[in-house]
C-alpha cells in the first residue's frame, strides 16, 4: 500500500530516506516491503528495467531544481517512471519566455511561483508518485533527504558547493547539472567516489551452443555456425551441459581470448581433461563495474574526455565546456544573460571565455572558435523546448541510472549543440528582438521570419502513442500551425489503455478507452490554445487514400512518423516520396531510439536502406529443437497468435456464413484446410469453455500437451542415443536433448502460466473472469482438481526433421473426406451455441 501523499505545493519536509544500497541506490524496500509494481501500467519498462530495478526506482526520492522547461521535462519523465517521490524546487516567478519550452504552464502562472505552478500538474501523470514543492532557497541539510539532486538553473558556486556536500555524504547522493542554453545544452554527472553499475548495458548474457573443445593449452572453443558468437575479449565465460569434458562443468569463470565469430580460447591447459564428446553451453557472466566519479570541482579542472554524440564535432566539447563556464561568469558580473545580437555582450563574454582558458593550464584550447561562441552567447538565455525535451530524456535516464545502478552512467560531462539548425541566411540583431509573445525564446535564437513560417507550416503526423505524444507538445509550444493559415492534422485508429499511460503523457486515467489522436489534439490545443489541429480516427493505408488523398498531400510542408510497425513507416515512406515531402522518421526499442530526416533531392528515403533480412529458423527447430531463446519466442508467440487470434477469426468466419465457409474449405480441400477445420472443430467442440473452470483445465491440459506430451512423443521418436542414416549421433549440436515438465502448483512460472492463459482464453470466449482469477493460491486450488490423463507415446508417429520444410502439416489421401466429416462436426457444434455467437479475437501486442 502506497503512503499517503502531502498536499500539493506543501514546504514540509520528504519522508524519512529508505535504506540504500552500499552506493546510494535504494534496496528497493518500503519499511522492509518490497513496494507493489502495477504491471499494467509499467509493462512495457519492466520488459527493459526488470523487477530489481523497477523496486529500487520505486524506493527512491528525487530532487529537481530548477522549473525551467529542461525542469519540466525532466520531472515529467521521472513522474512517468514511477520513483517514489519527485520534489520540485524553484524561488522564481513564471514568464513570458517560460512559455515556449515548459508545457505545465500557461499565460494564467505567469507572475506565480514555478514550481507551484506545475507541481498539481505533475502530480495528474503518476498518483503513485508523492509530489511536493519548495519554494524557499535550497540548502544542504535539503538535499539529504534524497538519493539524486538536479540542479537546471544554479550558479558554479552553488553547484560547487552543493556537490561537494552530495560527494562526501555517506552514501553519496547522485548529484546532475543540467543547463540548456540556446542550440547548446550540458549535462555534469557525480554518483560518488565509489558507484557500482549492477549491468552495464541491459543486455541479456550472450551464449553459445558448443560443437568442439580442444585438449589444448590454451583450449580452443567451437560453436556452431548458425549464430555468430558475441562475445569479446576480456568477457568472462562459464559452461555447463558439456559432455566428456566434465572439468569445464564446475561454474567457474574463464576469460576469453582471441574471439572470432564462431570460436574462441580460454587460457587453460585441457590436456589431462576428459575428451570433448558432444553438448554444452557456453554463457557470458556479466560483472558488476566500480566508477569513480570526480567532484564537480576537480573535474571542472581536469574534465577527461568528454562523451561525443558527433565525431564530426571531435574539438567542440572543450569549447563549449568553456562557453559554460564563460556564461556563468558573464551573469555573475553582469546579473543577467547576454542580449541577442548584441556585439558588446558578445565582446564580453568571449573575454570571459580567453581568461578561462589562459587560467586552463592542462587543458588549454590553442583554437578557439569566435563564430561558436558568438551564437552561444547570442542565445544563451533561451531554453528551447526540442533541447529541453532532448536533455530532459537523457538526464532522467542518468537519474534512473543512479537510483538502480542500470545501465553505465553518463561519465561524466556530455555537450552538444544543434548549430546547424540555424537559418542559412545572415541574422539581423532587429529580428532577434523580443515581441512580448510566448515565443520570445525561440525568436531570440532563429529570428521572427523563421517564426511566422513555423506559425504557417503545415503538418502530418501518423500516430499518436509515446512518440506522438512527445511530437505534438514539441510542435505546441514551438507554435508550429499555430497561425490561422496552417494546420496540423494527426491521426491513429488506436484507443488509449492503461498500460499507455506511463509514457504517453497526454493521457490520464480518465481517458482509457478514448481515441488517442482525439484526447492528444485536445491536450495539445490546452498546452498552447493558438494550435490549429484537427483529430482523425484513420490508419495510414492504401484503404484510405480516399481521405489522404492528392489535395491533402500537395497542401502539407512536413510530415512526421510515430509508427510503431515496418509495414506502416514503408507505406508513409512510398507517400512522402511521391509527394516529395519531407518526412521526420524516428522509432524506439527499450531504452534504444534512432531518428532519420528524410529531405527530398537532399537525403535517401527511409526505404532506400534496409536491415538485412533476420535469419529464419525452420519450422522443425521452432517446434520441435529449439535451441535459443529466439526459438522459444518465435514458438510462443505463433502459438498465441493460433490459438487467440486466427482460430477465433476462423470460428467467427465459419459462424458468420457457414454455407460460404463450407464452400471455401471444400474447393481449398488441402491439408493446410484440414488443419484449420480441426483447430476450429476443437474450439467449439471438446475445447469450448463455458465457465472460467473451463478456461483452467483448457490451460492446465495445454500446458501438458506442450511441455510433456509432446516432449516425451520426441524423446520416444528420437531416443538420447538415436543416430541419423549417416551414423552421427542424432542429438548432436545445435539440437539438444529435451526433459518432459512435471506441472507444480507451487512453481510460479508454471501458475502464472495458467493463469494468463485462463484469463486469456475467458476474454476470447466472452466469459466474465472472477475476482480470484488472479490469486495464486486460490487458482492452485482450481489447477490440482483439473485431471490430467496419462499420456502414451505412440509409434509411428511422423516428427518433421527437414529443415527446408515449410510447413508442418503432411497431405493425406483422405483429406476431403477428413474436411467433410469435420465440417459436419461443425454443424452439430453450432447447433449448441447461443445465438449470436462470436468469439473475441486477440491480438498479441493488446497484451505485451
Amino acid at each position: 500500500m502506497l503512503p499517503s501523499k502531502r498536499s500539493a505545493g506543501s514546504d514540509g519536509a520528504q519522508s524519512k530516506r529508505p535504506k540504500l544500497g552500499d552506493n546510494g541506490a535504494s534496496n528497493g524496500t518500503r519499511n522492509g516491503v518490497p513496494p507493489a509494481i502495477d504491471e499494467d501500467l509499467h509493462s512495457r519498462q519492466l520488459a527493459v528495467y526488470g523487477r530489481e530495478t523497477m523496486r529500487r526506482l520505486f524506493a527512491s526520492d528525487v530532487l529537481v531544481s530548477g522549473l525551467n522547461g529542461l525542469g519540466a521535462e525532466i520531472a515529467k519523465n521521472l513522474a512517468l517512471a514511477g520513483v517514489r517521490s519527485v520534489t520540485v524546487h524553484d524561488v522564481k516567478d513564471v514568464d513570458m519566455w517560460d512559455l515556449s519550452a515548459n508545457f505545465f504552464l500557461s499565460d494564467q502562472d505567469i507572475g506565480n511561483n514555478r514550481a507551484l505552478a506545475c507541481v498539481s500538474k505533475l502530480q495528474e501523470l503518476n498518483n503513485a508518485v508523492l509530489v511536493s514543492a519548495l519554494t524557499q532557497e535550497l540548502t544542504k541539510e535539503h538535499l539529504s533527504k534524497f538519493q539524486a539532486v538536479v540542479f537546471t538553473d544554479i550558479s558554479l558556486d552553488k553547484a560547487y558547493e552543493f556537490d561537494d556536500y552530495c560527494h562526501s555524504h555517506h552514501p553519496p547522493i547522485a548529484f546532475i547539472k543540467a543547463q540548456v542554453s540556446g542550440l547548446f545544452g550540458s549535462v555534469f554527472c557525480d554518483f560518488g567516489p565509489e558507484f557500482t553499475v549492477l549491468d552495464v548495458d541491459g543486455e541479456d548474457p550472450h551464449t553459445g551452443i558448443i560443437a568442439s573443445i580442444s585438449n589444448d593449452s590454451p583450449a580452443m572453443v567451437s560453436c556452431v555456425d548458425d549464430e555468430r558468437l558475441e562475445f569479446q575479449d576480456g568477457d568472462l565465460v562459464v559452461f555447463s551441459e558439456v559432455q566428456g569434458m566434465e572439468e569445464l562443468n564446475d561454474g567457474k569463470p574463464r576469460k576469453v581470448k582471441n574471439a572470432r565469430p564462431f570460436s574462441f580460447t580460454i587460457e587453460e591447459d585441457t590436456g589431462s581433461y576428459g575428451v570433448y564428446s558432444k553438448g554444452g553451453i557456453v554463457t557470458q557472466v556479466k560483472e558488476p563495474k566500480v566508477l569513480r566519479f570526480k567532484s564537480l570541482r576537480d573535474a571542472m579542472k581536469d574534465p577527461g574526455d568528454f562523451l561525443l554524440s558527433d565525431f564530426s564535432k571531435f574539438e567542440r566539447s572543450p569549447v563549449i565546456h568553456l562557453a559554460f563556464q564563460a556564461l556563468d561568469s558573464f551573469r555573475k558580473e553582469h546579473g543577467r544573460y547576454p542580449t541577442a545580437g548584441c556585439e558588446q555582450d558578445a565582446q564580453s563574454f568571449l573575454k570571459f571565455v580567453a581568461d578561462i582558458n589562459e587560467a586552463s593550464i592542462d587543458s588549454k584550447q590553442e583554437k578557439i572558435d569566435d563564430k561558436l561562441l558568438r551564437h552561444f552567447a547570442s542565445g544563451s538565455r533561451a531554453v528551447l523546448n526540442p533541447m529541453a525535451a532532448m536533455f530532459g530524456g537523457i538526464v532522467g535516464q542518468e537519474v534512473v541510472k543512479a537510483c538502480s545502478g542500470k545501465f553505465h552512467p553518463l561519465y561524466q560531462f556530455f555537450y552538444f549543440d544543434s548549430v546547424e539548425s540555424l537559418p542559412t541566411y545572415q541574422l539581423d540583431p532587429q529580428d532577434l528582438k523580443p515581441s512580448n509573445s510566448r515565443y520570445d525564446a525561440q525568436i531570440s535564437v532563429f529570428g521572427s521570419k523563421l517564426q511566422k513560417k513555423l506559425q504557417d507550416a503545415n503538418i502530418f503526423i501518423v500516430g499518436s502513442g509515446a512518440l506522438g505524444c512527445e511530437f505534438l507538445k514539441n510542435l505546441a509550444l514551438m507554435g508550429v500551425s499555430c497561425s490561422s493559415k496552417s494546420k496540423l492534422t494527426i491521426t491513429d485508429d488506436d484507443v488509449i489503455e492503461k498500460s499507455n499511460l506511463s509514457r504517453q503523457f497526454l493521457f490520464r486515467d480518465w481517458n482509457i478507452g478514448q481515441a488517442k489522436s482525439t484526447v492528444a489534439a485536445a491536450a495539445a490545443r490546452a498546452i498552447n490554445p493558438s494550435l490549429q489541429i484537427g483529430a482523425l480516427q484513420n490508419r495510414a493505408c492504401p484503404d484510405t487514400e480516399s481521405v489522404f488523398h492528392d489535395t491533402f498531400w500537395d497542401g502539407l510542408d512536413v510530415v512526421i512518423n510515430a509508427l510503431d510497425n515496418v509495414n506502416a513507416r514503408m507505406y508513409m515512406d512510398m507517400r512522402c516520396l511521391y509527394f516529395q515531402k519531407p518526412l521526420l522518421e524516428s522509432g524506439t526499442l527499450g531504452a534504444k531510439c534512432n531518428t532519420q530526416m528524410v529531405i527530398p533531392h537532399l537525403t535517401e528515403n527511409y526505404g532506400a536502406s534496409r536491415d538485412p533480412p533476420e535469419k529464419q529458423a525452420p519450422m522443425c527447430t521452432v517446434h520441435s529443437f529449439p535451441h535459443n531463446i529466439d526459438h522459444c519466442l518465435t514458438w510462443a508467440r505463433s502459438e498465441f497468435e493460433g490459438l487467440l487470434e486466427k482460430t477465433p477469426n476462423e470460428v467467427n468466419s465459419f459462424l458468420s456464413n457457414p454455407t460460404q465457409y463450407s464452400a471455401a474449405m471444400r474447393k481449398a480441400g488441402d491439408a493446410q484446410a484440414r488443419e484449420l477445420l480441426e483447430r476450429v472443430s476443437e474450439c467449439l467442440g471438446k475445447e469450448r469453455c463455458i465457465t472460467f473452470e473451463d478456461c483452467i483445465t483448457w490451460a492446465r491440459l495445454r500446458f501438458e500437451d506442450y511441455f510433456s506430451n509432446r516432449v516425451k512423443q520426441l524423446t520416444f521418436t528420437f531416443p538420447e542415443d538415436a543416430s541419423t542414416s549417416t551414423g552421427t549421433p542424432f542429438w548432436s549440436a545445435p539440437k539438444r536433448f529435451p526433459r518432459p515438465l512435471q506441472f507444480s502448483a507451487t512453481d510460479s512460472s508454471h501458475i502464472h502460466l495458467i493463469m494468463s492463459a485462463s484469463i486469456l482464453r475467458a476474454e476470447s470466449f466472452g466469459i466474465a473472469i472472477p475476482d480470484w482469477a488472479k490469486n495464486t493460491s486460490k487458482l492452485a486450488d482450481a489447477v490440482n482438481k483439473v485431471a490430467v490423463p496419462e499420456f502414451e507415446p505412440k509409434k509411428g508417429v511422423n516428427i518433421v526433421t527437414d529443415e527446408k520444410a515449410t510447413n508442418l502439416s503432411s497431405a493425406s489421401v483422405d483429406d476431403v473426406a477428413v474436411i467433410d466429416d469435420l465440417l459436419s462436426k461443425l454443424e452439430e457444434c453450432a447447433k449448441n451455441l447461443p445465438p449470436g455467437f462470436q468469439m473475441k479475437p486477440i491480438q498479441f501486442e493488446k497484451h505485451s
